[in-house]
């Protein structure tokens, strides 16, 4: 009985998760303007959504921003929580009590500190992208440093000592003994960038050029407009990121689960 009301429960929120997503992929492949009318199925969303050059422009230079942004932040992030590991204790409490404040702080503080910090007090110049890549890199590096960390303190240290005692220099120990112990915190950390630099709205708009748009920015302009075409489009794009998403986690899942396989196999071997 109890193991029957757990799948309920289990059932009844994966339906509310996901339903309204596959509504909005349904919708997707209809002719429909608005979600409740179906007059056919067609694949005009997809059609507009690749040769208007209004969003081809805007999804190119989101993609753009995600992945630049979402390597320094790694890079930032790795090397903080690497750097953290390895210090002394009240760095370690210090640093990560502070990584934990951008996390909680509400985005639109985060927002307009930035706003007043580089355009106002700095002087910096909106049109050159500076302030929006900041921004993004400002959002997402202490979510990278949190998905590396745990991996540190999952790694042997005796790993990185043992490294040391055999004459590796500490860059040549981390490079080729730290980071690949921690290399799938460091890809998750990575993922999650991209992800966060997607879904941002807050700090995108008060950060970017008047011209740029990201798709949140983008979205919340065409949703308040009148272009039908437009926001049917929007939906394809909603359908693609959810498919892109879960097949990342599948392969991410997949590759976590055989490089566990093969350690255990390593470790049955030593034994």
């Amino acid at each position: 009985m109890k193991k029957t009301i757990q799948t309920v429960f289990i059932l009844i929120m994966v339906t509310l998760l996901y339903l309204p997503i596959f509504v909005l992929a349904f919708y997707s492949f209809t002719d429909s303007a608005n979600i409740g009318a179906i007059h056919g199925f067609s694949l005009h969303n997809y059609v507009t959504l690749f040769t208007k050059q209004e969003l081809q422009d805007m999804i190119i230079g989101t993609l753009t921003l995600a992945f630049g942004s979402a390597i320094i932040s790694t890079v930032l992030g790795m090397l903080g929580a690497v750097g953290v590991h390895y210090s002394k204790r009240f760095g370690k409490t210090f640093i990560g009590a502070m990584n934990q404040v951008p996390v909680v702080n509400a985005e639109v503080v985060t927002a307009f500190s930035l706003c007043i910090l580089l355009i106002g007090v700095c002087g910096v110049d909106k049109s050159s992208y500076v302030s929006l890549l900041i921004g993004h890199v400002v959002l997402e590096t202490p979510f990278v440093y949190l998905s590396v960390m745990p991996k540190l303190k999952q790694m042997d240290n005796s790993l990185y000592e043992a490294a040391l005692d055999l004459g590796a220099s500490p860059k040549t120990a981390i490079m080729r003994v730290v980071i690949p112990q921690i290399f799938p915190g460091i890809v998750s950390g990575f993922a999650l960038a991209i992800t966060l630099s997607l879904d941002d709205y807050f700090i995108t708009s008060y950060t970017k050029p008047a011209t740029f748009d990201t798709i949140s920015t983008y979205v919340v302009n065409a949703t308040k407009g009148s272009q039908t075409e437009i926001k049917t489009a929007l939906w394809a794009l909603s359908t693609i990121i959810f498919i892109v998403v879960v097949l990342l986690v599948i392969m991410m899942n997949v590759t976590g689960n055989k490089n566990a396989r093969r350690a255990g196999e390593i470790e049955k071997k030593n034994a």
